[in-house]
């Protein structure tokens, strides 16, 4: 079958951004500055949060959350096994130890019951990452942050414009984190923020965001500035540019319009693949609206005679870019010479990962490339249903 070839993922990026760069470049001041501050306070709003810092990535926003908390060295994190590596490793930049949970059966959020079977008098703090924009079970998670005194940070990296319960992700838990990258729902190509309703936290994550400058060190050389200043902490080096900023402002605007492109694709795939009995498709949920950030696919080996990865080569060969999302941390080597895990200590995230690949489902794929995707699915499906099982 000839194709049209389909990246996995193009960043929406127009004459807009373009502008708005150029217009930054042309003021003389690029880095942190008054277009990162317009950014911040859009995107509180936006979410409906009091704070929103503007960082470099959503790794440092996790970070800047930790040392907010006040982490310590003996301390222990919990931690989806289901995750990219940033929300693991995040917690051993302060010597504390990350506790891998297993994942939901039939999906990908972290497992609540698993959560709590694994807190112990160490534990600090639960990262609940919102897979593919899938928001995670809060009201479980709250609740027992609430009776064992554990903050809640919300790993958001793939959750925006995500909804929990009539509430946007990034106004419901304490410290929420989320990503600008490349390839997420809006991007600044790379950066992230940090939001949280705590005044004391927003203080300290921008205090640590630069150094650990006190006041607004940023201003240092504009007219309103001082030379002078007072480093009060062991900080980081996790600023975003103006550059990043206008950027992210002009994407930040269009959040809607490519959330509701991405769930039409998405319910292209709903409605195409949900007759093939050879397919799992995502979870769903009444009290939720999903960011489609990914549209994770699952096979069912039951039923075919070809592996993941060899459906993925023939996606690939077939003109069809494709990802995994994710490799479970437990089966990386870090995580089990360090801990000790193993093979099959996660039975339900290893499953997960064992029959997923992530589909193209970007804002601006044509009709033709989406009707591409479903025709090479289908087609590779029909090619590989076991003998005997077919209808």
């Amino acid at each position: 079958m000839p194709t049209t070839d389909v990246p996995y993922h193009r960043a929406s990026i127009g004459a807009e951004e373009i502008s708005e760069v150029v217009e930054v470049l042309k003021s003389g001041w690029l880095t942190t500055g008054p277009r990162v501050q317009e950014f911040e306070r859009a995107f509180a709003e936006y979410v409906g949060c009091k704070h929103a810092i503007a960082v470099s990535s959503c790794t440092a926003a996790l970070q800047l959350s930790l040392d907010a908390i006040g982490l310590e060295p003996q301390d222990e994190v919990l931690v989806p096994t289901y995750t990219f590596a940033a929300t693991a490793e995040v917690v051993t930049y302060f010597g504390a130890t990350p506790v891998l949970c297993d994942s939901v059966s039939g999906g990908f959020n972290i497992d609540t019951l698993d959560v709590e079977r694994r807190i112990t008098p160490r534990t600090r703090a639960i990262i609940p990452v919102h897979i593919a924009g899938h928001p995670c079970d809060l009201n479980a998670i709250h609740r027992l942050g609430d009776h064992h005194r554990l903050h809640v940070i919300e790993d958001a990296a793939h959750a925006l414009p995500a909804v929990y319960h009539a509430r946007r992700i990034g106004g419901i838990s304490e410290l929420t984190a989320f990503s600008f990258y490349a390839t997420k729902t809006i991007t600044t190509g790379e950066g992230g923020m940090l939001t949280t309703e705590n005044d004391d936290f927003a203080v300290r994550a921008r205090t640590m965001r630069l150094h650990g400058i006190k006041g607004d060190a940023w201003k240092r050389y504009s007219k309103s500035g001082s030379w002078y200043y007072e480093v009060i902490a062991a900080g980081y080096k996790a600023n975003m540019t103006d550059i990043q900023a206008a950027i992210g402002q002009v994407q930040l605007k269009k959040s809607d319009e490519m959330c509701k492109r991405r769930t039409q694709i998405a319910q292209r795939y709903m409605d195409a693949f949900g007759a093939l009995d050879e397919l799992e498709l995502p979870p769903l949920s009444r009290e939720t609206v999903d960011s489609w950030h990914l549209f994770i696919l699952r096979l069912k080996p039951e039923r075919l005679d070809i592996e993941r990865n060899d459906f993925i080569e023939e996606m690939k060969r077939r003109g069809i870019g494709t990802s995994v999302h994710f490799i479970p941390l437990h089966l990386q080597p870090f995580y089990a010479i360090r801990y000790g895990y193993r093979r099959g200590d996660f039975p339900y995230a290893e499953d997960a990962y064992s029959r997923c690949l992530s589909l193209p489902i970007f804002p601006d794929m044509t009709e033709a490339q989406i009707d591409t995707v479903i025709k090479v699915v289908q087609a590779i499906v029909m090619e590989h249903t076991r003998a005997g099982i077919a209808a």
